[in-house]
């Protein structure tokens, strides 16, 4: 990606349609509602051969002080400063608002280059608009229409001048970062979480519930180890998501949780392990991704031992299916603790990577069978033959039973309970998959 554009504009002029076309994909939310955009995303953009970064913001609007949308502002000023050139893009069927012509004197200070964009031009009723557009000063306006791929040649051809030589490394391009979710309930800090780690007030923060809309990423790096963050929506009970728009940020969070490699699970340190908590872990647990709980605002907890105590028995006897996950304590407000976050997070990564042996499982198997067999079931005792590591990722596992169906799932549990603790697979999701057959390996023919 050779450089940066930023799509600016006033809401509801369709940035998100434009930025979910460039990157081929729907990563940001769309809906008729104005403002559904708060925070910046980025992602990689495309048209044709022309590869850059691409950044969402939301819309301009008038706001001053503290309020939310003051700090909306302030991240699409940073965006804008950031970026190589400015999409600003105009409704071409309504026409020129004088918010429109406000924010196009701004970007004539503060952009360095701005390419004029007159969206939503299927058909002839936004001719009007389109002429209008010349007003702003701008130059030629690129007429488009982001929701029908119309204007993606003219788009091309504006941007290709911005293309600059790239730096190539084949290393570099190999060295994937490590996708971390940041999920939780509603304000218990996750957005504070994030921007404490990387150092820069990067994410929207406030007192006020639901900031977060949907799934942000920002690419960090820390001790040579490169991570990429995605703060994601507070997730409530599912009872209480009646609108559209929080039903769209939590399936947003979902896709985050569904391809992250770690996801940490924020809880609140005065209210921690509620019932959505658990459900979330639960969920987490199921999509087979490494877990880090991480319980924030510890600033505020005073009986610090008596907590701690309390929290790990909670997490001993609610989350069994996740036995022996890490957990720190920390304050994403004042910094406290927040050292001990990376490397959590990296242990848990390289526990979900695993891979054993099958020469090393075996042995396990042999001396796990010796200490408890299988019970009899019908008076016919279940043998146990084979087992193999097929994935990691998360590590799944193959056993080779004579009758699969038959066996308790309390065996099942004291074979997954065996594997974590005899090979370190302490607080990574586990799965033990039964199959009816014969050690695959046994009569197989030797090689000529």
């Amino acid at each position: 990606m050779s450089f940066t554009v930023a799509i600016v504009g006033r809401p509801n002029v369709g940035k998100s349609t434009l930025f979910n076309r460039l990157v081929g994909q729907k990563l940001a939310l769309v809906d008729d509602l104005p403002g559904v955009t708060r925070d910046r995303r980025e992602a990689e953009g495309r048209i044709g051969d022309l590869t850059f970064t691409v950044i969402d913001t939301a819309g301009f609007e008038e706001a001053a002080g503290d309020s939310l949308d003051a700090r909306i502002q302030i991240q699409t000023q940073l965006a804008v400063e950031m970026a190589d050139v400015c999409l600003f893009l105009v409704d071409a069927r309504a026409g020129i608002t004088p918010t429109d012509a406000q924010w196009a004197d701004m970007l004539r200070r503060s952009a360095g280059s701005v390419v004029l964009v007159a969206n939503k031009c299927e058909g002839q009723a936004a001719d009007a608009g389109i002429y209008e557009a010349f007003q702003l000063g701008l130059g030629d306006p690129v007429a488009i229409s982001a929701a029908h791929g119309e204007g993606m040649g003219e788009l091309y051809e504006a941007l290709a001048p911005f293309e600059r030589e790239a730096p190539t490394d084949d290393e570099e391009a190999a060295d994937r970062p490590i996708h971390v979710a940041i999920v939780g309930r509603p304000n218990v800090g996750k957005s504070t979480l994030i921007n404490k780690l990387i150092g820069e007030e990067r994410l929207l923060t406030g007192p006020e519930a639901g900031i977060t809309r949907d799934a942000i990423s920002v690419e960090w790096e820390s001790n040579g180890v490169r991570f990429r963050l995605f703060d994601t929506a507070g997730m409530r009970k599912k009872a209480k998501v009646v609108k559209k728009l929080e039903r769209l940020s939590v399936a947003d969070t979902l896709w985050a949780i569904r391809f992250a490699d770690v996801t940490v699970l924020v809880l609140d340190s005065e209210t921690p392990l509620e019932k959505q908590d658990l459900q979330i872990a639960d969920m987490i647990e199921r999509e087979g991704r490494a877990v880090v709980i991480a319980v924030n605002k510890w600033d505020l907890v005073e009986e610090r031992d008596g907590m701690a105590k309390a929290l790990r028995r909670r997490l001993e006897s609610d989350l069994p299916q996740l036995k022996g996950v890490r957990w720190v304590t920390l304050s994403g407000l004042t910094g406290e603790g927040l050292r001990k976050i990376l490397p959590a997070v990296t242990q848990a990564y390289q526990v979900w990577n695993k891979r054993v042996g099958t020469s090393a499982l075996n042995q396990w198997l042999s001396e796990a069978l010796e200490r408890h067999p299988p019970p009899a079931v019908s008076g016919r005792r279940i043998k146990i033959r084979y087992i193999t590591q097929t994935k990691a990722r998360p590590p799944t596992f193959v056993v080779f039973v004579s009758r699969p169906s038959a066996l308790p799932a309390a065996y099942r549990r004291y074979l997954v309970n065996g594997l974590r603790e005899h090979f370190g697979f302490e607080g990574t999701p586990i799965r033990v998959l039964m199959r009816k057959g014969e050690n695959p390996y046994a009569n197989r023919a030797k090689r000529k």
